[in-house]
């Protein structure tokens, strides 16, 4: 499995930005970032695969960008225009594939960091 920490998280008002950090010990397959609040589902925000292709959930479209540097080994979430809603734990996670499917499911996703907390405030 994938080695993969997650940080950036924090508060924030809404209309503001964060930029989440995730060290991993490898970039050799699809990766993506997905988020959870209490008693919901967790759900996929993006994924980019090997080649850079990025997925996005509708939700965020237009507003977060996923982005790799392979030679740091770091996955980015640049998330801007925030708003309250977007609060939740964000996660970290990667696949054992090299291309991502389009459906940002969890269960294609075997290895997960810890999650980092990220609140918007009104």
């Amino acid at each position: 499995q994938v080695q993969l920490v997650e940080s950036g998280g924090g508060s924030v008002q809404a209309g503001g930005s964060l930029r989440l950090s995730c060290a991993t010990s490898t970039m050799n397959y699809c990766m993506g970032w997905f988020r959870q609040t209490p008693g919901k589902e967790r759900e996929g925000v993006a994924s980019i695969d090997r080649g850079g292709s990025q997925r996005y959930a509708d939700s965020v479209k237009g507003r977060f960008t996923i982005s790799k540097d392979n030679a740091k080994k770091i996955l980015y979430l640049q998330m801007n225009s925030l708003k309250p809603e977007d609060t939740a734990m964000y996660y970290c996670a990667a696949t054992p594939y090299v291309f991502c499917s389009g459906a940002l499911a969890v269960s294609d996703y075997n290895s997960w960091g810890q999650g980092t907390q990220v609140t918007v405030s009104s």
